[in-house]
């Protein structure tokens, strides 16, 4: 982490148009996602919020990959990304891989027929 002062910062941003540029187009992206965060916790249930969240971690739609592979994350951390509890977390886990949308076979496989959790009302 770098601490920059903020005269610092706006000389720069106001010499630097590319670095400027970069910088803006970094911070709309970034509060697009987070007011996507926020209605998906406001409005979504929590198997959505769950469902999202493993589609987003495996980066899903980024890669050329049709069975994404996530990341080494625990019930408890993904508790804590949804806002739900554990127990919730691993009933809806199991239940993901009852109905195919999941697979452990030596780490997580996200299917993308999980992204119709996320898409059906």
């Amino acid at each position: 982490m770098l601490r920059i002062e903020k005269k610092v910062m706006l000389d720069v941003l106001h010499r630097e148009h590319a670095f400027s540029d970069l910088l803006v187009a970094f911070l709309v992206v970034r509060n697009s996602q987070i007011q996507a965060d926020l209605v998906d916790q406001l409005f979504n249930s929590a198997e959505k919020r769950l469902a999202r969240a493993l589609l987003l971690l495996t980066r899903f739609g980024k890669e050329n990959r049709l069975e994404p592979v996530l990341p080494r994350i625990s019930h408890e951390g993904l508790a804590e990304i949804v806002g739900t509890t554990r127990a919730r977390v691993t009933f809806f886990m199991n239940r993901f891989r009852k109905l195919g949308f999941i697979d452990y076979n030596g780490g997580l496989e996200v299917r993308s027929t999980l992204l119709d959790v996320v898409l059906h009302d």
